[in-house]
């Protein structure tokens, strides 16, 4: 027990970033989803991801052949050879990819104390929302898998690598397009826990008394680029960091643009029909 608590620390100590991602998500995601959804999807997304990590590490399917480096085994939590932190941050990333995409689709709700998101439950269980949201997610990772590539560089460490150099920046596309297929079966999950249970089955904890609800997902999107972006360019890998820079700038400008042009012109019949699916919001305030 002492030494599974001693690794138990290691892993939090060793990868801060990830815990403090971590944290905002569940504050994100217990202001908008409840604490009873937040933790089947935290379950359920971990389980998703551990099984695709280990099935790819085994079987190539479905990022294709990489392998792990056990270096940290004896520090930090491992499962089957796959990292604790690594599964885990899929959940984070599926749900500030999901938020973002909802804040690109939704009619929005604005004022100097607050902005919020005029969701309605078949806007979030939406086929539009799990694409845009697992298109988000993909184009996270295309930012974030080459950086972490070069993790004998930084603080992550080599973690791991492939069994053959890919075309981008040593990443395979294989990689890219089972992190599509697995983003998307991460966002069909979210999407069928959050619409399970009766309408208003859970009051989400906090949500009259936190401004910008709305924009933590979203937020916290944005974080988890700067910081690999960040992390590339401490490590000199300019062409990389511009590349990543280039990906994003369109997608930021359209949905800023689109915020903008969005606020405050809803039409009456999209405010009844969001506080009609969540009463609770703060939506329906003056």
């Amino acid at each position: 027990m002492e030494e599974f608590v001693k690794i138990a620390v290691g892993t939090v100590v060793m990868r801060p970033y990830v815990f403090a991602f971590l944290a905002v998500y569940l504050v994100a995601a217990v202001t908008h989803l409840g604490w009873r959804k937040t933790a089947l999807f935290t379950v359920v997304g971990y389980l998703i991801a551990f099984i695709s990590e280990f099935s790819s590490i085994n079987t190539g399917i479905p990022y294709g052949w990489y392998y792990y480096i056990d270096a940290t085994s004896h520090r930090e939590l491992w499962i089957a050879g796959v990292p604790f932190f690594d599964s885990l941050s899929y959940v984070f990333l599926s749900y500030c990819s999901y938020t973002a995409a909802l804040l690109t689709v939704s009619p929005v709700k604005a004022s100097r104390r607050d902005l919020i998101t005029l969701e309605t439950r078949s806007m979030r269980g939406s086929f539009g929302v799990l694409l845009l949201a697992s298109l988000y997610q993909v184009f996270l990772d295309i930012i974030i898998d080459p950086v972490a590539l070069q993790g004998s560089r930084w603080f992550l460490g080599q973690i791991y690598g492939y069994r053959e150099a890919g075309v981008h920046f040593g990443v395979p596309l294989s990689n890219y397009a089972g992190w599509f297929a697995v983003s998307m079966l991460l966002m069909f999950a979210l999407q069928r826990i959050d619409a399970s249970g009766p309408k208003t089955a859970e009051k989400p904890a906090g949500v009259a008394n936190l401004p910008f609800r709305s924009l933590l997902g979203p937020i916290l999107y944005l974080s988890v680029l700067v910081f690999n972006l960040a992390v590339t360019v401490s490590i000199g890998e300019y062409l990389m960091a511009v590349t990543g820079v280039f990906i994003f700038t369109l997608p930021i400008a359209i949905n800023t643009v689109l915020l903008a042009r969005r606020a405050n012109r809803y039409t009456s019949g999209e405010l009844d029909e969001h506080l009609r699916d969540y009463p609770y919001s703060v939506a329906g305030k003056p």
